[in-house]
């Protein structure tokens, strides 16, 4: 992450604006030291090495605002953590003037201007299970813009729907369905306040598309009415329905999915192995439903970019992803020139 091949560490975008006076903000539904999220402010050669990532984040004072899940990354193991240098970089952060914050209602009351809102040991729930003890993306999306943009002071704020990829490998149409409405909640938070300050550029896409999916799996019809109905993601299912039981399992499918299966397809799904079993069910629904997958995997299909305020009309056609914090550099008149050379802060380089 952030680094060439020859783990030379290059800047991000956050960062060189962070040096030129803007402020950053992190939201997301996963843990803060994931990949994606990760790349706004750190430089590691190994993506899973999150303890490395941890100690960048806090030591490094890049990301003002931050809002997701995985404390145990900033704690030692005695106390619940991954860490097994003995560091607890959350009293770090405290030390360097954040705010830390567990609860929503935490959430709801801070005003400080550097925080660090950390609400499960790992990654939040999905939005199909998670409980009002953790936010939602469109809550934390709003508090942060409201915190970076106090002052006045220009800033850039990244949000993710982190685990709509995830319900997308397992082939969930449940699970892609709700998590995209909580990142489309999100969105409309942030086009709210664009629309109204008149000097924000909002831009949404992703990195790659996961999983194929199509709308009524090449077909013309697909039953929307029986998707709007399903009560949960097959993982949920599967946490309520034992395999094994026959006819509890089939007559949960029908009240779950209203689908029926035949004696066949139910022998079929008993021999998938028990490490397998929730996506293969969950792609046996989909198509039951009336959506279709190609793959478990991520795929080479165009993602899309919306944009919306000063500059959205230069983010159009096909480009090169690259061509995105280009785009911005140029509008916001960022330049690596007066960059300062990065210093190793951890054992990932």
């Amino acid at each position: 992450i952030g680094v060439l091949p020859d783990g030379t560490p290059i800047p991000s975008i956050f960062e060189i604006a962070k040096i030129t006076g803007y402020t950053i903000g992190l939201t997301v539904t996963c843990r803060v030291t994931h990949a994606t999220r990760a790349s706004v402010y750190r430089h590691v050669t190994n993506r899973d090495d999150e303890v490395t990532l941890a100690k960048q984040l806090a030591e490094s004072g890049t990301v003002d605002v931050i809002f997701g899940g995985g404390w145990d990354m900033f704690v030692p193991t005695a106390q619940g953590g991954r860490r097994t240098d003995g560091l607890n970089l959350i009293e770090l952060m405290k030390s360097k003037g954040y705010e830390y914050i567990t609860t929503v209602e935490q959430l709801s009351t801070v005003q400080s201007s550097k925080v660090l809102g950390l609400f499960a040991k790992g990654h939040l729930d999905s939005v199909s299970n998670r409980s009002s003890a953790q936010p939602t993306l469109d809550v934390m999306t709003k508090k942060a813009i409201e915190l970076l943009s106090k002052d006045g002071k220009p800033f850039m704020l990244m949000v993710e729907g982190s685990q709509i990829d995830w319900e997308s490998h397992s082939n969930d149409f449940y699970g892609v369905w709700k998590e995209v409405v909580e990142f489309d909640n999100a969105v409309k938070v942030a086009l709210e306040f664009a629309a109204k300050d008149g000097n924000t550029l909002v831009i949404v896409t992703g990195d790659h598309e996961t999983g194929g999916l199509s709308l009524s799996k090449g077909g013309y019809t697909i039953n929307v009415e029986q998707a709007r109905k399903a009560k949960g993601t097959t993982q949920m299912f599967l946490s309520q329905f034992n395999i094994a039981d026959k006819e509890k399992f089939i007559a949960g499918l029908k009240d779950w999915y209203g689908i029926s299966i035949t004696d066949s397809e139910y022998e079929n799904l008993r021999k998938i192995p028990s490490n397998n079993l929730r996506r293969e069910l969950a792609r046996f629904v989909s198509e039951k439903v009336g959506f279709g997958w190609t793959t478990f995997d991520h795929t080479a299909a165009p993602v899309p970019v919306y944009a919306f305020g000063p500059g959205a009309h230069y983010f159009t056609g096909f480009m090169d992803n690259t061509d995105i914090p280009k785009i911005i550099m140029q509008l916001t008149k960022l330049s690596t020139i007066s960059f300062p050379e990065i210093k190793s802060t951890g054992s990932g380089y």
